[in-house]
């Protein structure tokens, strides 16, 4: 690779990425950190995304055809030391690969294809872990979309981009959209809209999930308030067959999601 090892954490070029760990930097710089193999395999797949990459020494030996990818794609490529790549990682252990990319989430109204069949919708989200791991779900179940409401977490968060394993790259992602709004959108397009809610009356068992469906799924803690139930057009809660007292947020987002995606597929 050409060109020296940067092992300066206070040059210009490592305080700008650095910057991008803070989600007020993102929104202001327009840009947002994709971090491990996975993240910048996927995030290089899509033309004009990758602006730079990081990579370790180490890195460059696990992963060269990345190395190789980014530039024959015209993606500059630094070499950083370890202690560098600690500045921009935001795990324990680096994986030694960070690529900074431009935003890539889309507006509501064009986020959904004329006849879509499933959609997750995320309100009141707040876990950057579970809120990746929901969009990850979303994308293995072949949903159309994910949306993130105005009162949810942040999807480009370091832990929340690690957590969708490169399906942050994949399906069209709305945020700061409210409730209300993306519901009214969803409805319009033909989308029954499903609350996932424990105290819901119905069970997965008794709907009919063999149409369009939108699923919301809501805070790790409180679930969904009153006014976001009220929006659905009913409330359906994951059966529990056993003794545990409840299911994770992003177990039950997959097991709603692929039962949607299971009943949609038999003849």
């Amino acid at each position: 690779m050409a060109g020296s090892e940067l092992t300066n954490v206070k040059s210009p070029r490592v305080k700008a990425a650095r910057r991008l760990t803070k989600r007020a930097f993102r929104e202001q710089d327009r840009r947002f950190l994709a971090e491990g193999p996975q993240a910048v395999r996927e995030a290089l797949k899509l033309d004009g995304v990758t602006l730079e990459l990081f990579s370790t020494a180490e890195a460059e030996l696990r992963h060269p055809e990345l190395i190789t990818e980014a530039r024959l794609k015209g993606v500059p490529v630094h070499r950083a030391s370890g202690e560098v790549m600690s500045e921009l990682s935001q795990t324990v252990t680096p994986q030694g690969l960070v690529a900074v990319c431009t935003l890539v989430h889309v507006p509501l109204d064009k986020a959904l294809p004329e006849q879509p069949r499933l959609v997750a919708v995320l309100a009141h989200v707040r876990d950057p872990g579970n809120a990746g791991t929901v969009m990850r779900a979303a994308d293995a179940a072949g949903a159309d979309a994910v949306i993130f409401t105005d009162a949810s977490v942040d999807p480009y968060n370091g832990k929340c981009v690690r957590a969708s394993v490169g399906s942050l790259f994949h399906l069209p992602v709305v945020i700061g959209a409210p409730v209300s709004a993306a519901v009214r959108q969803l409805k319009e397009r033909g989308l029954r809209v499903l609350a996932a809610d424990g105290a819901g009356k119905h069970t997965l068992d008794d709907v009919d999930l063999s149409g369009p469906t939108a699923w919301i799924f809501g805070n790790e803690a409180w679930g969904l308030p009153e006014d976001v139930l009220a929006e659905a057009d009913d409330v359906v809660r994951v059966p529990i067959y056993g003794q545990a007292e409840s299911l994770n947020l992003a177990t039950a987002a997959a097991v709603c999601l692929y039962s949607s995606a299971r009943a949609q597929r038999v003849p």
